[in-house]
């Protein structure tokens, strides 16, 4: 039934590869139930709900992909979304996390629309590559001043901004030492090596005594803290256009991206053939506005599944497997309950670095490339904020480009965007 349904000869796969496709991308990918719910739980949501939301959401979404698309493509809520969801427009703008929640719902419906429309491959065709680049590299810029700061390597200086930690605290070299063993793990090839350098610090923890034993396996905690519990009226408000619009930014380049990535590298993509991108990108939304309903920020693709497609996974078979390992994994909840914020800080500090390889495909021989690219990423960290990172970006881009007497080198998405966030600062600068 299994070959049938995924054509499985066709792709040149057999059951036993789409399995171990489907356990290796697993492992790559599977830091995201301890580092979600470290990040969502300090809006005040419950971490019990949020770990099962986690779960739950990256098996629902790994379900739809496998069986909407048929493609080897594992989903969970996103790296950058999360931390923009917690710290800026809760943390921040002070927004409830019942808000933020209803505006990844409608993100995620617009991402339906975007989608079947078409208007989504007009606007990605759009935006400049190199600001493409400099979003995803100024969310690892963003995701790192984070990571450094719950490891303590960076603290609040009055004087100078920010300022160096005290590195002798217990704690810090504890997160220091985790992020020399992921990268060291990573380096060699070892699979899951931030699963392993987290769980390796929170034993360390345990053993100095810093948190408690709580067992390893029990019966997943209630969701119902967080089920449903989206504000979609409270969202419908001025104050909430630009966070929208950035959701939906994101959540366009960050899954066509990934998507085109790891299809093109499994060969479900070629020239002038786009496959079944579309019906990826529609698993995608649906996994967004599901997410939200559960509880937990953005979904989407994980470009950790390159891993599972090295390792041989071709279709969605491997995205079944995915999601039966997280629903299995709704069982580790008395682990995810006790990992510690200076355990999963290495693993943000990590990805963070990773993020900032998109840098070498800014156009840096282009002043005006090149500068609104650099203007965008160093914005995110700086002001602690995604959204004003992208505004920066954009509006900067289409400035310089009219100065420079380049006008039509902008594209209608371009400006519009550039546009919408202007209107934003002019009428709610808040």
């Amino acid at each position: 039934m299994l070959e049938q349904f995924f054509k499985l000869h066709d792709h040149g796969t057999n059951i036993r590869t789409e399995i171990l496709a489907g356990l290796t991308t697993f492992l790559t990918m599977s830091y995201i139930i301890f580092v979600n719910p470290d990040i969502l739980s300090s809006t005040g949501m419950d971490r019990g709900a949020v770990f099962v939301a986690t779960c739950a959401a990256a098996a629902l979404g790994s379900l739809i992909m496998a069986f909407l698309a048929n493609w080897p493509i594992g989903m969970a809520p996103g790296m950058g979304l999360n931390a923009f969801f917690a710290f800026t427009v809760v943390a921040q703008m002070g927004y409830s996390w019942q808000q933020a929640l209803g505006a990844v719902f409608i993100s995620g419906v617009i991402f339906v629309i975007l989608t079947v429309t078409g208007i989504r491959e007009w606007l990605v065709a759009g935006i400049p590559p190199s600001l493409r680049s400099a979003i995803a590299a100024g969310i690892g810029l963003f995701l790192g001043i984070i990571a450094l700061g719950s490891a303590g390597i960076v603290v609040d200086n009055p004087a100078t901004k920010v300022g160096l930690g005290n590195l002798t605290e217990p704690t810090t070299l504890l997160a220091i030492l985790g992020f020399f063993i992921i990268t060291a793990l990573a380096a060699l090839k070892v699979r899951g090596a931030i699963l392993i350098g987290i769980l390796v610090i929170t034993l360390l923890s345990m053993m100095a005594g810093f948190t408690e034993f709580q067992g390893i396996l029990d019966t997943p905690p209630s969701l119902s803290p967080t089920l449903f519990q989206l504000d979609i009226l409270g969202v419908l408000n001025t104050g909430f256009f630009h966070i929208i619009l950035v959701f939906v930014l994101v959540e366009v380049f960050d899954a066509t991206g990934t998507m085109i990535g790891v299809a093109t590298r499994a060969g479900l993509i070629r020239p002038g053939n786009p496959g079944r991108l579309g019906r990826a990108l529609m698993a995608d939304s649906c996994a967004i506005v599901a997410g939200s309903m559960l509880g937990t920020s953005s979904t989407t693709a994980y470009v950790e599944s390159a891993s599972g497609v090295q390792a041989g996974g071709r279709t969605g078979l491997t995205a079944l497997v995915i999601a039966i390992l997280f629903l299995l994994a709704l069982f580790l909840s008395p682990l995810a309950a006790v990992v510690p914020p200076y355990a999963t800080a290495p693993a943000l500090l990590y990805v963070a670095c990773l993020m900032l390889r998109e840098l070498v495909d800014i156009s840096w021989d282009d002043i005006t490339e090149s500068v609104p690219a650099s203007i965008a990423a160093m914005s995110m960290p700086l002001t602690y904020s995604i959204a004003n990172g992208l505004a920066f970006g954009f509006i900067s881009y289409v400035v310089i480009k009219a100065l420079s007497g380049r006008f039509r080198e902008i594209h209608p998405a371009t400006l519009l965007v550039a546009v919408l966030f202007v209107i934003k600062y002019a009428l709610f600068p808040e």
